[in-house]
């Protein structure tokens, strides 16, 4: 997804509203059957939506590929991100075409209280800059948080938004700046540098398999196996 210039069709918004609404049972086994899986992307998603739309390729099924969310999920997202526009920018057309300040983004209830909101957003930014999202990188970010995410898909990100200086690795700089994340950086929470330098150390005992100094992703991801926990907790609903 990300830079693809897809439109949404009002008229099959419009209908597919009304069949939400005429038969919410029907339409919930429908979502359940059409569970989607995304492909982990360095820069965008593996296949860009077609020009017929988005909601043109959720009838025909062409989403199950690109995100792990039902249509309601999709409408919903949609809803949401549309609520960050202008009101006289929330067509259909130019809502898909619009990009959202990290700012707007990071206005959301879902995230405001998340100690990793920035990185998360900057990960899943398409932008050159990586200072706003467009609806597809919103689409993106909500289902690698979504409950029905492989681990593997989570634990891939998870990684990502970690490495804070973009190295693909993860560092004592990354897990100290990952340490003050989780515990805050008021002198109250903040660790001492020797707490610091203690916690690191362990860290890297536990997780360094290679002993280069460093995490990388398949060490990271045989960390966060062991943790069952972790799927259920790495995640965003609206």
């Amino acid at each position: 997804m990300g830079g693809s210039g897809s439109r949404l069709s009002k008229e099959l918004l419009a209908e597919y509203q009304v069949r939400e609404t005429r038969s919410p049972g029907s339409l919930r086994a429908a979502c359940a059957r059409e569970r989607m899986v995304p492909v982990p992307r360095p820069g965008g998603w593996a296949r860009p939506l077609a020009p017929g739309g988005l909601l043109t390729l959720l009838s025909r099924f062409a989403f199950q590929d690109l995100t792990f969310l039902t249509k309601q999920e999709i409408l919903l997202a949609h809803r949401r991100f549309c609520e960050l526009l202008p009101q006289e920018h929330r067509s259909v057309e130019e809502s898909l075409q619009a990009r959202v300040s990290l700012e707007q983004i990071l206005s959301l209830p879902e995230l405001k209280a998340n100690p990793f909101k920035e990185r998360i957003c900057k990960v899943f930014s398409t932008s050159p800059s990586r200072d706003s999202l467009s609806f597809e990188d919103f689409l993106d970010l909500l289902s690698v948080f979504s409950d029905t995410a492989t681990p593997d898909i989570k634990s891939h990100y998870a990684f990502r938004i970690f490495d804070f200086d973009d190295d693909g690795t993860l560092n004592r700089e990354d897990l100290s700046q990952l340490v003050n994340c989780l515990t805050g950086e008021s002198e109250d929470t903040r660790l001492s540098a020797s707490e610091m330098k203690q916690l690191i150390d362990n860290i890297l005992e536990e997780s360094d398999i290679d002993r280069d100094g460093t995490i990388n992703l398949s060490e990271f991801q045989h960390v966060i196996s062991r943790s069952p926990d972790f799927a259920s907790s790495f995640k965003i609903v609206l």
